[in-house]
C-alpha cells in the first residue's frame, strides 16, 4: 500500500492568474499598490495569512494580515466565477488520477494551503471527489511546511510515513514531506523552478504527470 498525497495549486490546477488576480483586489482595496505576480507565485502552498504577511515583509501575521485574508476569502468566490478566471487542470492530469484510483494498493489524498471549500471546488468539478479519500487544508492544520498535514492523513489512513509520496510544486511541499518523513517529488510544471525543489528536498522531479507513474507504481 502506499498514500500518495497532491498539492493542489500548481500541481493539479493552474490557478495563479486567479490567486494573483484575488490576492492584487485585496491589496488594492487595502490601500496598497497591486503587487507582481512574481511575489504571488513565491507565496503559493502557504496558509494565507502567513502568505499575506510574508508578502508585505512581515515576520509574523498580524490583525491587517488577517483581516486581508477574511477579505481575500470573501471575493474570491465572486473572481472565480468571472469568465477569464478559470483553474484548469494541468495537461496530463485527469488520466494520472484515474490511473492511480484504479489501483487498490494506491491511495490518494490531497494536502493544500487552499480553504476547505477551495479544495471541495476543485475536486467537484473536475470529478474528483471519489478518488481522493483523505485531505488537509489551511482550515485543518499549520501551514506548511509543518508536516501535521501529511501525518494526520497517514493518522487518518492508517499508512506509515515511510510509504507515502508528497507531490508538490512547491519547495514548501518539498520541506513539508521530508519533515514529515515522507517521498518528496517535485513537478516542474508548477511555479517554482526545478533547482528550488531539489534545494528544498526533492528526491526526484517529473516533468510530465504520467513521469510520476514510474516513481508511484
Amino acid at each position: 500500500m502506499k498514500l500518495v498525497l497532491f498539492d493542489c495549486d500548481g500541481t493539479l490546477v493552474d490557478s495563479v492568474r486567479l490567486i494573483h488576480e484575488v490576492m492584487a483586489r485585496t491589496f488594492v482595496d487595502f490601500g496598497y499598490k497591486r503587487p507582481d505576480i512574481s511575489a504571488t507565485k513565491s507565496i503559493i502552498g502557504l496558509s494565507l495569512e502567513i502568505a499575506i504577511a510574508r508578502m508585505q515583509g512581515k515576520p509574523h501575521v498580524d490583525d491587517e494580515a488577517i483581516a486581508m485574508s477574511a477579505h481575500y476569502k470573501s471575493i474570491s468566490p465572486g473572481v472565480r466565477d468571472e469568465s477569464d478566471m478559470q483553474t484548469p487542470l494541468f495537461d496530463g492530469i485527469k488520466p494520472l488520477i484515474e490511473t492511480l484510483a484504479a489501483h487498490d494498493e494506491i491511495l490518494l489524498g490531497a494536502v493544500t494551503g487552499k480553504s476547505r471549500r477551495g479544495l471541495v471546488h476543485t475536486l467537484e468539478v473536475n470529478d474528483f471527489t471519489p478518488y481522493f479519500v483523505v485531505s488537509r487544508t489551511a482550515d485543518d492544520c499549520p501551514s506548511k511546511p509543518h508536516p501535521a498535514m501529511v501525518t494526520e492523513c497517514c493518522d487518518e489512513t492508517g499508512m506509515d510515513p515511510h510509504d507515502t509520496i508528497v507531490i508538490g510544486d512547491a519547495i514548501y511541499d518539498m520541506q513539508m514531506a521530508k519533515a514529515a518523513g515522507a517521498t518528496a517529488i517535485g513537478v516542474s510544471w508548477g511555479y517554482a523552478s526545478v533547482e528550488e525543489l531539489l534545494a528544498a528536498g526533492a528526491d526526484a522531479i517529473a516533468h510530465h504527470p504520467n513521469d510520476l507513474l514510474s516513481h508511484i507504481l
